[in-house]
């Protein structure tokens, strides 16, 4: 047996060592005593190990469970299962556990406790019949996760093991979503090659561009740009020609650096970013507003611009299973995505790294506007996210020198706190 498995071997087994050691010594001083009743202890201490041992393995023993459920969620969502247990034999089960593996349960805990819950107690099921019922749980974080095997477990009547059977075909996955805000205006802009071509209509304060001139049609022009007065003069068709500001584009670009997440759970500022992203993604595809991803992570985002419902959920899909677990600097993530934008194109940055970082990540932020881009910054008051008595690895950078910092690069900042309420502090 191998070292580490040693103490969790003797912690399940305890109850029977004892008992078995008592037995042993019991056993030892019947033999050198003349007298018969001296034997009835160690027969009714072998009579209680037999007891604890095989009883409990008959009890699971012809019973035969199964699992169903949703395979698609939402964080906070509390989703059920529906499950079936059938005993083939023809006596009577009782006292058996449903377990199962669900990891996403207790995985938003700070001790990150996920894996084998208690889903329920069979008190009674008669001989060959079946029992139905649901079990609801709560989708505490987001992620794709791994359920089961699903399977029965009892103890009875002494605790001294537990016996346990499994359905081997019911390992199932389940992805949860982050969960969604509403959110019913942001400062977006992008890409003014859009508006002048007329590609689509621009949200209201989403974009805008500013009245140059007429000039005569050319093939491709947009009708609705057709200044019918001055047509109608000249007799010739003449179009209003726009000097493009901006119109919608929108780039989320995500820090998935390990040093830049402070906290645990879902009280994490990179899970609090990646809730944030999902409900700007809404907003932006809602309101067909080309939208993308991009981060530096085990699980590197990349993604081609879209909108529209469907490009919302290939969004969810990425953002349902990233982490925080890149070594990637954000400022190179940012100078990487500087060339790949176009002028007028709003880039949402989430700023939660550390001190050492922030002069590096504030000289490619201005990069980024050098190139007219514009910045819709999220800024994380970090040291709030720290678990109490836990201090941080690296001085976080200071949110208030961060925002004073973007404004005079003329950003829009949101100061995200532990524990803000995001509908309030996106809809003021």
């Amino acid at each position: 047996m191998a070292a580490e498995a040693r103490p969790d071997w003797l912690r399940t087994h305890r109850k029977i060592a004892i008992l078995a050691a008592l037995t042993a010594v019991a056993y030892l001083a019947a033999i050198n005593r003349a007298q018969p009743f001296v034997w009835l202890v160690p027969a009714l201490l072998v009579a209680t190990l037999a007891t604890g041992f095989l009883w409990p393995r008959w009890l699971v023993r012809g019973l035969t469970v199964t699992r169903s459920g949703p395979v698609r969620a939402t964080e906070g969502e509390a989703i059920e299962f529906a499950v079936s247990v059938e005993n083939h034999g023809w006596q009577p089960r009782f006292m058996v556990e449903l377990v199962d593996r669900l990891p996403f349960v207790g995985s938003a805990d700070p001790e990150g406790r996920g894996g084998a819950q208690v889903l329920g107690l069979l008190a009674f099921l008669p001989g060959r019949r079946r029992q139905q019922f649901a079990v609801r749980v709560a989708c505490e974080k987001r992620g794709f996760y791994q359920l089961g095997p699903v399977g029965l477990a009892s103890g009875f009547p002494l605790g001294l093991t537990e016996a346990r059977t499994t359905a081997a075909d019911s390992i199932r996955t389940l992805t949860i979503y982050p969960e969604v805000f509403a959110i019913l205006d942001l400062p977006l802009r992008g890409a003014p090659s859009q508006v002048h071509r007329g590609g689509y209509l621009l949200p209201e304060g989403t974009g805008a561009a500013e009245f140059a001139g007429l000039r005569e049609y050319r093939r491709g022009d947009n009708p609705r740009h057709v200044h019918w007065p001055t047509t109608a003069r000249v007799n010739e068709l003449m179009v209003r020609e726009f000097e493009p500001l901006a119109s919608a584009c929108l780039t989320l670009a995500i820090d998935q650096s390990a040093a830049a997440n402070v906290g645990s759970g879902r009280d994490a500022t990179f899970e609090v970013a990646v809730r944030i992203a999902a409900s700007i993604a809404r907003f932006a595809c809602g309101q067909n507003i080309r939208t993308r991803l991009a981060g530096d992570g085990s699980r590197s985002l990349r993604g081609l611009p879209g909108s529209g419902d469907r490009h919302f959920q290939s969004i969810l899909d990425e953002l349902a299973v990233i982490a925080a677990d890149g070594a990637t600097p954000y400022a190179r993530l940012l100078d990487d995505l500087g060339p790949q934008c176009v002028r007028g194109e709003t880039v949402v940055v989430f700023l939660s790294g550390t001190a050492g970082d922030w002069d590096e990540t504030l000289r490619a932020l201005s990069t980024l506007r050098a190139r007219q881009l514009h910045l819709l910054a999220i800024v994380f008051e970090t040291p709030g996210f720290a678990p109490p008595g836990n201090p941080l690895a690296a001085t976080p950078a200071d949110a208030a020198t961060m925002a004073a910092a973007l404004l005079d690069l003329g950003a829009h900042c949101v100061t995200v706190r532990h524990r803000d309420d995001l509908v309030r502090l996106f809809n003021r």
